[in-house]
């Protein structure tokens, strides 16, 4: 026996219960029955069980462990797969790379978190687990930052092929630039490595 969804024109299809016969070399369907006042959620469950699946009760046979932010980091990482990162930090895979990688991923899904608090932060997402990550302890994060300073001569040489052309402009660590005036809208008020109090900066 097999449910059949005959096409219905204008309304839901008939819901059949048939079984297939023989007569001589010819195979024929039988109706046993229509079950159109059905639902097609409860024709689905019959055609489960009319093929011998145990059925589990509504709402029953799983319980939720833990539910955890996803979208986010994945987000983050398919940008960083597009550019390249990975290879570009080192074009051999290892664990100093992918804890680079999350730090970086880490400090754009939360730029205020100090290296304890992004390992707190990476368990709270399926982030850590995504990058193999999970069980990273802070000192391990300190290691691999001194790992990342070996190679920024490397770093910054294949950042220069890929962006860089003959005659191009590089504007480097602006981040201690000061404005006069009051009007700037990209600069607040903040601390001054050129010791200039009161001053604007970006």
């Amino acid at each position: 026996m097999y449910i059949d969804l005959v096409p219905n024109r204008g309304s839901k299809p008939a819901i059949l219960l048939r079984e297939s016969i023989r007569e001589g070399k010819r195979v024929k369907k039988r109706t046993i029955a229509n079950l159109s006042a059905l639902t097609l959620e409860q024709a689905e469950a019959i055609r489960l069980v009319l093929k011998g699946e145990r059925l589990a009760p509504a709402g029953g046979g799983l319980e939720c462990i833990r539910s955890l932010p996803h979208g986010h980091g994945e987000a983050v990482r398919i940008a960083m797969r597009r550019l390249g990162f990975d290879k570009l930090i080192d074009g051999k895979a290892s664990r100093e790379r992918d804890l680079v990688v999350a730090m970086v991923a880490g400090r754009i899904i939360a730029p205020e978190a100090s290296k304890l608090a992004m390992t707190h932060a990476w368990s709270d997402t399926t982030f850590a687990e995504d990058l193999g990550v999970a069980d990273t302890h802070e000192d391990e994060l300190y290691a691999a930052m001194d790992w990342l300073i070996e190679r920024q001569d490397k770093i910054e040489t294949r950042l220069a092929k890929r962006h860089l052309k003959e005659g191009g402009l590089v504007l480097f660590d602006l981040t201690s630039s000061s404005f006069e005036g009051v009007t700037c809208p990209l600069a607040k008020i903040g601390y001054s490595r050129d010791g200039k109090p009161g001053t604007l900066a970006e």
